[in-house]
Formats: C-alpha cells, structure tokens, sequence
C-alpha cells in the first residue's frame, strides 16, 4: 500500500483494518490526526472558492465537504503500532503540516523508517518526481 496525503490516510486505515493483508506500506505527507485549526480554516477558504475551482480536483465542492466532515475527528494515534509490515514514512522537508506527524508515525510503527525530502513540499510527487521514484525503488526492492 501506498499513498499521499488523503490516500496516505486510506493506506493507514486500509493497513490498521487489514494489517494481516497488507506486505508493505508507504506514507507520504500523511497526517496521523486531523489538525482541528489548520481544518477548520480550509473549510473557510474553500466556502468562498467557486464551484469551477473543484472541477479539477478528486471531488466535486458539495463532496469535499462531506469528506471533510467525516475527517474532522481523524484520529490514529492510539492505533499506530499495528502494522507489523516493512513501513516508510515520507514528507517534504518544507511540508510543515505533516513533518510532525511523519515523526510521529516514524516514532510510533515498529521498524518504520523515516525520508525527508529536502527542498519539496507537501506534492512530493509533483515537486521531486525523481527523487520520490529512486526512494521507492530502493523500498520496494529491499522489501520485495
């Protein structure tokens, strides 16, 4: 399993629900809690954004907003130490809302290892598209 961001979070969900299933994981820029502040304050800009400025994204303004409402509590710090599997933690080195939880989760999955990415944000795969893709390689090669 792998995934950025809001699929780092299903990827975590996915390998706490089934860790009997899941062979390796990979978390990019993911949050181990949904920061209550930080949320909140998207939740407003995104009310004053137009309908147009979601036609690009995943989902539509009407369901990214029910999908923001049922993360609000998001919450996997007491569960963290369940996956068993070969675990990597990666964020960007300038992704400041998800360094502390790549910390976190690094800390708290046995035997996960822990990637900066240096000079890169919170779209590693945008931002270091080569960089992501040598770490990748090197993870699953070692874990295969």
């Amino acid at each position: 399993m792998c995934g950025l961001s809001l699929g780092g979070i299903l990827a975590l969900n996915y390998a706490l629900d089934f860790p009997q299933k899941t062979k390796t994981l990979v978390l990019i820029g993911t949050p181990h809690k949904i920061p209550k502040i930080m949320f909140s304050l998207q939740n407003v800009v995104f009310r004053f954004l137009p309908k147009s400025v979601f036609e690009t994204m995943a989902f539509d303004k009407k369901r990214t907003f029910a999908l923001g409402s049922t993360m609000k509590n998001l919450d996997f710090s007491g569960k963290v130490s369940i996956p068993k599997c070969p675990t990597l933690i990666l964020c960007g080195q300038k992704d400041s809302a998800n360094i502390k939880s790549a910390h976190y989760l690094s800390q708290n999955i046995k035997d996960a290892e822990l990637k900066i990415i240096e000079s890169t944000g919170h779209v590693v795969n945008e931002e270091n598209p080569k960089v992501l893709a040598k770490i990748l390689n090197e993870f699953y090669t070692k874990n295969h």
